[in-house]
């Protein structure tokens, strides 16, 4: 079967804000709940499934430029031979908003082995996988070209040592929950429709501390600062996000970490511009040199190397170094570097130079110059039409 165009599946047209992307998402999400599909769950999965996928592309501006490129052969790569699946879905935190107040685990679990984590359908009280945590980090200009190693610090959560992440005081026992006798679940119903939801008094847990660990006040969790050092591509560009797996919260009953995602932020440089895979410098050069010619110092990502300035170069001109710019991040070779060359005008000159300047532009004439010669072959016709 062929793949949906992304902004079909999620019924908006292609320049759409990053906010209507979501609320298109949000809306689509909730229509595809399965209380709502009694019967037709099946697909009402596959339906979630491709509104997420689309969701995960159109709302990274990356992922979308892309694919507004190359369509969904552009996102093999980001997906994989197999297409994509529930490892690739990164905005678990926007689906929590939007099911904050059903039991929808039981339902994620079937989608691919777990959105949430776990490979089995257990219900509130399963091994739900931790909370991603999300991190922003800045790197130089340089940095990013070359690729670089960073140590970050991150405050997240760990089981208490204690009590081993039970959050009852060691020796003690937990008593079944008198609020939902034991089931994790609270059954509200409202018309025709019969709604599960946490149990508030356990958490969904299905039984409750008597006596909590001094440790960690029956929470089962410590707060640290954890060291993570995050491996920088050569070539990452601003507003790339890194996923480290396993990185993020721990998860509930010894079930897996959430990840760690780190948002990169690239500082501007003082010489250097960045337009994609390739950068633009602009150097200056003196009159002689224009009129002359010569060999000139130029800067690039690599250090300094020499450029050849033909005689006759106007100001403005642009020179292109091949392969001196970014490399690519997802292939070989790099982009180019654009150098701009303008003519720079002293503001103080000697006598002697103001003299020969006299005589040089007397002996030139008003019209000189070709672009000169042109632009007043222009204003005349301009003038006398």
């Amino acid at each position: 079967m062929e793949k949906r165009d992304y902004y079909e599946v999620l019924g908006i047209d292609r320049n759409a804000s990053t906010d209507e992307v979501k609320k298109a998402y949000r809306k689509l999400a909730f229509k595809y709940h399965p209380d709502k599909n009694q019967g037709g769950e099946k697909e009402a999965e596959e339906k979630f499934k491709e509104v997420s996928e689309a969701y995960e592309v159109l709302s990274d501006s990356q992922k979308r430029s892309t694919y507004d490129q190359f369509g969904h052969a552009g996102m093999q790569g980001a997906f994989g031979g197999s297409g994509f699946n529930w490892s690739n879905f990164t905005h678990f935190d926007d689906l929590r908003d939007i099911f904050d107040d059903f039991n929808l685990e039981d339902f994620f679990d079937g989608l691919g082995g777990g959105i949430f984590g776990g490979s089995s359908r257990r219900g509130r009280r399963g091994y739900v996988r931790g909370t991603s945590i999300r991190i922003s980090l800045e790197i130089g200009f340089i940095e990013a070209a070359r690729g670089s190693e960073k140590t970050i610090s991150v405050k997240r959560a760990e089981h208490c040592s204690v009590c081993g992440g039970k959050g009852a005081k060691p020796g003690t026992k937990r008593k079944t929950c008198p609020e939902c006798g034991g089931r994790g679940q609270v059954v509200m119903s409202s018309g025709f429709f019969s709604i599960s939801r946490t149990c508030p008094k356990c958490g969904g847990e299905g039984n409750i501390i008597i006596t909590p660990c001094v440790e960690c006040g029956g929470t089962g969790k410590v707060r640290v600062t954890k060291k993570i050092k995050v491996k920088i591509p050569k070539g990452v560009a601003n507003g790339t996000r890194i996923r480290i797996n396993g990185e993020g919260e721990p998860g509930a009953k010894g079930a897996m970490r959430g990840d760690l995602y780190v948002d990169i932020y690239v500082k501007p440089h003082d010489l250097f511009e960045r337009h994609g895979d390739d950068i633009l410098v602009s150097v200056p050069i003196s009159f002689p040199q224009a009129v002359f010619g010569a060999e000139i110092d130029v800067p690039t990502l690599e250090g300094k190397v020499k450029m050849t300035v033909p005689p006759g170069t106007q100001s403005g001109r642009i020179f292109r170094l091949r392969s001196k710019g970014f490399p690519h991040l997802r292939s070989g070779g790099a982009g180019d570097e654009h150098v701009r060359v303008f003519v720079e005008i002293p503001s103080r000159i000697t006598k002697e130079q103001r003299s020969a300047l006299k005589t040089y532009a007397e002996s030139m004439g008003d019209d000189s110059g070709p672009m000169r010669k042109s632009f007043l072959e222009q204003l005349k016709r301009f003038v006398n039409r």
